[in-house]
């Protein structure tokens, strides 16, 4: 019907089948004329609505030029229109024109009126559309209208060749007018097609276009990512810097997401907050419901009285019992108690755009997928049939390259698209809690940890990025399952259920083995942190491991943890060689099973090539999803995990914004009326009806006991406690110095100006005012010197005049100075009070508000509040309060007593080496350093260590400290103490393969790849064996097929697969065993070396660095290394042994091989060089994020103090925004390298095809059934192998690291040939000898030719200012640093000429800090296990430890925390003085400590040293001159020379140096006489 009505209208035959059933097929005119016109303007009248849209927006037109693109466009099809008219004309001209003949009565069809005139409609519309998109913002080109283009040429090639041929055989024109017109028209199209394929760039954003090339990518461009091509080439010539990084589009950007993300959050959590809020109120009404029930009830049975029967009593056990259930299952609800189930929709409704786009794709590609197979059985039943017309076999060959590279394209935009998705959740995620954690209330704050919280940002947003990556499969799996099934059901029937069957059965297999692997993969966790955290500890030790000589215990304790930690690698790794075997096998036994069955259910059943090869590319494409689904579930389980600890999180309370005022009526600055105060909502208030009133430019000191609530009313002032009373209200700006300075990473001056506008004159004010000059001399770069991670390179005084020095640049109208003066000595102290604080500071004018313990500021304040358990005792001026006799005077007597006592002086906090910017080994020896700071240090160390174990990118640690800011200039040798880490760029050599192939043994090695290559000879043998299998099918065609022959098939075909697994059951295993080898061999070589390196070389590296080897390197080398390795050589050979199928099928494809070959290292190659940069710039511009972000935790009160949260907020989008700006081309990378490899791969099948149909006489079908499913699967090979080939040049760097380590300059040898006698030193002389020193090669000398004599149990005392040798002394007795010239004698032996642990071990030293390690108290004091349990009782007893020690539960086997956290400062110290009263050495040398120890402790150590050390020389380098009045000699030394060197009352008779630091400390020589 419809073609009669078709054949009416074109006036000719609209179809036939003989067109197409000769050997030059051709289609009939009608259909050309009608379906082929129809097809690209139905496709083009479609897509013309959204074009024509944006014209009817009024824009102004004028701001957009025309291009010369554009009028060149628009020129074309005013030129096709013109042709479209000129055809009009014809047609008409002939039907109705004057003509010569008589004019003819039979007319032309319709099909000429109405063409002609829908291609002049159509026209029309592209003018139209063409201007649509000029007007539309950021449009560079138009898809649609390139598809239309492109569909229109393709469609008119089919006239093109209809009219030539014919035209050809008839040696004449027959239509020339219309000829002539469809071959301009045609010519005109192919123009047009070109042009709008190139992009339009408007001037004004050519320069965007620079920063963004993808902003003017046209449509070509975008779907094949050439726009990528200029970073890949850049890429490749010099490896890539964060520089060249381009910019981010708008909708990338955090900005820009996090505002979508907020947008769609606040409703979303507002709903959560009613549904929580409803159901606490179902669950209260219920429980009073049933408390009044269980009141009625008791009410009842006691009217009852005794007539209680016994079912009664068997149903109240009952509930009793039930109920115990349900209080159970509520205590697992009440966990629930906050706002749940918002978090996924949130993400769905702010991505949903992309998330739709991407199902498309994914689903385009999974059902184009199905076409190949199909396609492939066409294929093989045509080169059966020879009969059949050579065309149709080019046109499956062609169709193949088709539908493959539609696949491609689709695979690659839902790729990106998802991986994009991933990138922009884990933003928002991160974003949201970064905005969150500024707003916090204290209540959730304590919840979480800083660690932890840190580890929301990091884990769990990235477990969001990965499960968002894969989510469509989700619904993609069972999708392919079910078609992959229908269609093989089509071909072999019900047998296909053996062969599902099969591979139902692996993932449980597969399960066990994974639950079983995860048990072996904590077990393993647990050794690595025991063993990292040893590390750790080692290397924070460091110093006191090489002056007691114990570096070999602790190399025994980590070599015996390490050697587990092997082995239950080992284990694992053998599970995983079952797994793979399991894995392996799989598809030759689904095949196995399948044929297997299917030829055995009855004798009709004939495996014929198509069958067999298109079952196989079926089963092919079902193994990925079946092995994809569990993994999918696996993650999306533990992203749950995530989801509610975010939930949690994001949903918890707010700080509340109203309990300070901010009314301006009140006259007084700050004012607090009767208001209690309290940490939590319902906890008990600590402060306790506090009425405050202080007026505008008062300073208000306040004081009471520990513990008497000082801190907590500041913290009451800046609005961080909840108020269950009363009210704060406070008029102007507010400055808040914390007592525990927080620094932030960045440059001091940074730190001081705090966002704050620079102005010059008033920060030199400032800096003076703090008593900050001196310091910034000291650092290299003055105030522009880098401060490192929680200011490590600045003593704890120096933090906190920085912090000081913050608060008085930022011009607030009150300040809080919360103990500030603590930190500092006393006449740091006094400088900046009378110069920044007291009444004639640069701060008189303002409101001050200051806590202090200092009792001698206290007579010049204005006011004084003295605060008792939390409540305000009394106000008063100084002299009032003294004068009423109450708490407050008890306060000043109390003080007054001790501070006389303390006159040691901060100078020494401050490390005293002449070369200043030596980072003290300690953070700070603040006597009583938070908590806080332990646990954080803690918790980073294993978010370090869990980031380390997900996906290995490597993770360079930030230079911790001290980056010059680059105008400083060259910075002179040496000045430098953190060197920069060294970040491997290009390729990495060759050498470094061979290092880790001979750490795993050559015979190893060996064995490995043969047993591989083995494994792959059976897998092309099976195959080869199932196409000679199939051509049975054509030998017994009419036959009955004999049952032997079956049999035999069946048989040798099982054999060659179970052959393959056990092939590769087995080269894993060796693999395996090769690889723990080789990690031992490694580990053991690294931590062997860094135990023998110099001091120095810590001094200057970071120990993060260090452990980082330790830690992410090693754990690279255990698991990521065997892993790629593996995966690579697999792939190879894979690769190889298609290419060889395909060869052997096809001799004609070798040609082909090499030019490909070409292409693909090329591709490689560029990939590799930018992928692997990348990726390293992702790992380094990622830690800025997390470590910004810990920062932003440790200091939210002050920067909400200073109501700076706005400027943090932008700083995280800042640096969020440089790790996208990495992110986003590593994605692109990979599309880039997965469409080239996949077009290559696509070409291999096309080439495959091609030379079947080619040769196909010479072919039987199984073998082209084989060359072409080979191809079809060698796409995703290459990739994997590109993949692999890249994982493995980034992941073999860390064998690189280990070595570059492994190498290090060592100290020299622990022990030589020249041993001194058991009993050296006898008498303890020491002698100097002009002797020189300087901590590295290229700095000054530190000591300038030091001379003198020491005789045997004199008691020497050494002082000095800061950096004038002392601790340089000692560190050259033992040997950390060499002479540069001179010696030193101890009783007539040079101490240069023996080995050092001869050496350590028969000197004894007092440290300043006490380091202790974690481990037993026994193994604190004596590691080697040398002496008996009663020498150790006897020693702690000598350090009045002993009644400590027994109190104990587990005594000496008391296990001592991470750095001696549960030990008080004084007991670390005792147990110091054990250690040396235990060694009983003839030298003692007593370096004092800074951190005051309390007194008591002090008295203690002085006197059994006294007692216990008569017979020893003892060397006492003093910061506090009183213990050095007694010795017998006192060295000082100034600038590394000995200025007086003679017994303390000569000194003071002199009147020299010692006497004018005597007369510093208070000490005259009354005093001296007085002891």
């Amino acid at each position: 019907m419809c073609a009669a009505a078709l054949e009416d209208y074109c006036g000719s035959i609209f179809w036939n089948a003989s067109y197409l059933d000769k050997e030059d097929p051709d289609l009939p005119v009608c259909v050309e004329q009608t379906v082929l016109v129809w097809i690209p303007l139905g496709f083009l009248w479609l897509c013309a609505p959204w074009h024509l849209m944006s014209l009817c927006r009024r824009t102004q037109v004028n701001t957009k030029h025309l291009s010369k693109s554009y009028l060149c466009k628009q020129l074309v099809v005013s030129l096709l229109l013109l042709t479209a008219i000129a055809g009009l004309a014809v047609t008409l001209g002939e039907d109705y024109g004057p003509s010569k003949d008589p004019p003819s009565t039979v007319k032309h069809s319709g099909v000429y009126y109405a063409n002609p005139v829908l291609f002049a409609v159509t026209w029309i519309l592209v003018l139209l559309c063409q201007e649509g998109v000029r007007r539309r913002e950021g449009a560079v080109d138009s898809a649609s209208l390139f598809l239309f283009w492109l569909f229109l040429v393709l469609c008119d090639i089919f006239p093109f060749q209809t009219l030539l041929r014919e035209a050809l055989r008839q040696g004449e024109i027959r239509d020339l007018p219309r000829f002539c017109l469809f071959y301009i028209s045609f010519g005109l199209e192919v123009i047009a097609l070109l042009l709008s394929a190139v992009a339009d760039i408007p001037p004004e954003a050519k320069e965007l276009m620079k920063k963004n090339p993808e902003a003017g990518a046209a449509f070509l461009s975008r779907i094949t990512f050439n726009w990528f091509n200029s970073m890949v080439v850049k890429g490749y010539k010099r490896p890539l810097v964060q520089e060249d990084m381009w910019e981010l589009s708008e909708a990338d950007s955090t900005a820009h997401i996090n505002q979508r993300f907020q947008y769609f959050m606040q409703p979303e959590l507002a709903a959560a907050r009613v549904r929580l809020q409803t159901q606490m109120k179902k669950k209260r009404d219920k429980r009073r419901d049933k408390a009044q029930d269980v009141a009625f009830e008791n009410g009842l049975s006691n009217t009852l009285g005794k007539g209680i029967s016994q079912d009664v009593l068997m149903m109240e056990e009952k509930e009793k019992k039930e109920d115990k259930k349900k209080k159970k299952k509520d205590k697992k609800k009440d966990d629930e108690d906050y706002p749940n189930s918002w978090l996924i929709t949130t993400i769905y409704k702010s991505f949903k755009g992309v998330l739709i786009e991407s199902a498309l794709f994914k689903l385009l590609q999974d059902l184009l997928a199905f076409v190949s197979p199909q396609l492939l059985k066409l294929m093989i039943s045509f080169t059966q049939d020879k009969s059949r017309y050579t065309w149709e076999g080019y046109l499956y060959a062609v169709l193949l390259l088709v539908v493959a590279i539609l696949q491609s394209l689709f695979l690659q935009q839902y790729f990106q698209r998802c991986f994009v998705l991933g990138m922009k959740v884990r933003t928002a995620i991160m974003a949201a809690v970064y905005k969150k954690a500024l707003v916090v209330s204290n209540d959730t704050r304590k919840e979480s940890t800083v660690g932890e919280t840190v580890n929301l940002m990091s884990a769990d947003a990235q477990r969001f990025n990965d499960v968002t990556n894969f989510i469509h499969l989700l619904w993609s799996c069972p999708l392919q399952i079910f078609l992959a099934i229908a269609f093989l059901w089509l071909e072999l029937g019900p047998s296909v259920l053996a062969g599902l069957a099969v591979m139902v059965l692996m993932v449980p297999i597969n399960g066990l083995l994974a639950t079983k692997a995860r048990n072996f993969q904590i077990e393993n966790m647990k050794f690595k942190d025991k063993r990292l955290k040893i590390m750790n500890e080692i290397l924070n030790g460091i110093k006191i491991l090489k002056l007691y000589a114990w570096e070999p215990s602790f190399q025994a304790q980590v070599e015996s943890i390490r050697g587990q930690e092997l082995n239950v690698m080992r284990k694992f790794a053998y599970l995983t060689s079952v797994s793979t075997f399991i894995f392996s096998c799989a598809p030759a036994l689904v095949s196995l099973a399948t044929f297997a069955v299917f030829v055995g259910v009855s004798s009709n059943n004939v495996l014929t090539a198509e069958k067999a090869f298109t079952s196989i590319s079926l089963f092919n494409i079902l193994r990925f999803p079946l092995a994809m689904l569990p993994m999918l579930i696996a993650a999306i389980v533990q992203t749950t995990v995530s989801r509610k600890r975010l939930e949690k999180f994001l949903g918890g309370e707010d700080l509340e914004s109203d309990i300070v005022q901010h009314d301006p009526s009140f006259n007084s600055a700050v004012s607090v009326c009767d208001g209690s105060f309290a940490w939590e909502r319902d906890a008990e208030p600590l402060l306790k009806n506090v009425s405050l009133d202080i007026k505008p430019g008062r300073l208000v000191a306040v004081v009471g006991a520990v513990g008497s609530g000082k801190s907590s009313l500041m913290s009451a002032l800046l609005g961080e406690m909840h108020s269950t009373k009363g009210f704060i209200n406070i008029q102007g700006s507010l400055a808040f110095v914390p007592q525990q300075a927080w620094i932030q990473n960045a440059t001091l001056r940074d730190n001081i100006l705090f966002g704050s506008p620079h102005e010059e004159r008033r920060l030199q004010e400032v800096i003076q005012a703090c008593a900050l000059a001196p310091d910034l001399e000291l650092l290299a770069a003055g105030d522009l010197t880098e401060i490192g991670e929680k200011g490590i390179n600045l003593s704890g005084g120096q933090k906190q005049r920085v912090s000081l020095a913050r608060a008085a640049y930022s011009q607030a109208d009150i300040y809080l100075l919360d103990d500030p003066l603590s930190a500092v000595d006393s006449h740091v102290g006094k400088h900046l009070f009378e110069k920044v604080i007291g009444p004639n500071g640069i701060l008189k004018d303002k409101t001050r508000i200051l806590v202090t313990h200092g009792v001698s500021f206290l007579p010049y304040v204005d006011e004084i509040v003295v605060l008792q358990d939390g409540v305000v005792s009394e106000t008063g001026s100084y002299n009032s309060l003294r004068a009423s006799r109450g708490p407050f005077s008890e306060f000043l007597d109390t003080y007054a007593k001790e501070q006389s006592n303390q006159t040691h002086s901060e100078s020494d906090r401050c490390q005293e080496t002449a070369d200043v910017e030596l980072i003290p080994e300690r953070e700070d020896t603040q006597p009583d350093s938070p908590l806080e700071d332990t646990v954080s240090v803690t918790l980073k160390r294993e978010t370090s260590i869990r980031r380390s174990q997900r996906n290995g990118s490597v993770r360079l640690r930030k230079n911790n400290s001290l980056r010059k800011s680059e105008d400083v200039g060259e910075s002179k040798k040496g000045q430098r103490l953190i060197e920069k880490e060294t970040m491997e760029t290009g390729q990495v050599k060759f050498s470094v393969y061979l290092q880790y192939l001979r750490a795993m043994g050559w015979g190893y090695a060996a064995m490995v790849f043969v047993v591989y290559f083995i494994q792959n000879i059976a897998f092309i043998g099976q195959n080869l064996w199932l196409s000679d299998w199939t051509n049975d099918a054509v030998v017994y065609q009419n036959m009955t097929y004999p049952a032997w022959k079956r049999d035999t098939r069946v048989g040798v075909f099982g054999v060659l697969g179970v052959a393959q697994g056990i092939f590769v059951f087995l080269g894993t295993l060796l693999l395996a065993n090769a690889s723990v080898a080789a990690s031992r061999i490694l580990h053991s070589r690294l931590l062997n070396n860094i135990l023998r390196v110099p001091m120095v070389f810590f001094d200057t590296t970071p120990v993060g660095r260090v452990v980082n080897r330790f830690a992410k390197d090693i754990f690279t080398i255990d698991e990521a290394i065997p892993q790629s390795f593996r995966s690579w050589l697999l792939c190879l050979l894979g690769v190889l042994g298609t290419l060889f199928v395909i060869c052997l099928a096809t001799p004609f494809f070798t040609i082909i091989i090499i030019p490909l070959a070409v292409v693909y290292y090329f591709v490689q190659r560029f990939y590799v060089a930018t992928s692997r940069q990348l990726r390293r710039l992702d790992s380094v511009s990622r830690s800025p994020i997390y470590s910004h972000f810990g920062e932003t935790v440790s200091g939210l009160s002050v920067i909400r103090a200073y109501g700076h949260q706005e400027r943090f907020l932008k700083h995280n989008e800042i640096t969020i925004d440089e790790n996208l700006k990495n992110v986003y081309p590593w994605i692109v990378s990979n599309r880039w390298l997965a469409i080239r490899l996949e077009f290559l791969g696509n070409l291999v099948v096309f080439f495959a095809a091609l030379f079947a149909v080619i040769s196909r006489n010479s072919l039987d079908s199984g073998l082209v059934g084989l060359s072409i499913s080979y191809a079809l699967n060698v796409t995703q090979t290459l990739n994997w192998l590109v993949r692999m080939t890249s994982e493995l040049e980034t992941n073999i760097v860390a064998v690189e690291r280990v070595s570059e380590y492994a190498e290090l300059e060592n100290e020299a040898k622990w022990v030589n040939d020249t041993r001194p006698s058991e009993k050296w030193p006898e008498e303890g002389r020491l002698q100097f000898e002009n002797y020189k020193v300087r901590y590295r090669p290229g700095l000054d000398l530190v000591l300038h030719g030091i001379t003198c004599d020491i005789d045997s149990t004199e008691k020497i005392g050494i002082v000095g200012r800061t950096g004038a040798g002392k601790s340089s002394l000692t560190n050259c007795l033992f040997r950390i640093i060499e002479a540069a010239e001179g010696r030193i004698v101890l009783d007539n032996i040079d101490i240069s000429t023996i080995g050092l642990h001869d050496l350590r071990n028969r000197l004894t030293i007092i440290p300043q800090d006490p380091v202790l390690f974690s481990g037993t108290l026994r193994m604190n004091l004596d590691p080697f296990d040398r002496f008996s349990d009663e020498d150790i009782w006897r020693v702690l007893e000598l350090s009045h430890l002993k009644d400590y020690v027994a109190g104990l539960q587990e005594r000496l086997q008391h296990e001592v925390a991470e750095g001696g956290e549960n030990l008080s400062v004084g007991q670390r110290q005792l147990l110091c003085l054990a250690r040396a009263l235990l060694r009983k050495s003839r030298i003692l040398i007593l370096d004092e400590a800074t951190a005051a120890v309390d007194l008591e402790t002090d008295n203690l150590i002085q006197n059994t040293i006294r007692k216990e050390f008569s017979h020893c020389t003892v060397l006492t380098i003093a910061h506090r001159l009183h213990s050095i009045m007694d010795s017998s000699r006192v060295m000082v030394l100034d600038a590394g020379k000995i200025v007086e060197f003679d017994s303390p009352s000569k000194l003071l008779e002199k009147q020299g140096h010692f006497y004018a630091m005597a007369k510093d400390a208070g000490i005259t020589r009354e005093n001296i006489t007085a002891l």
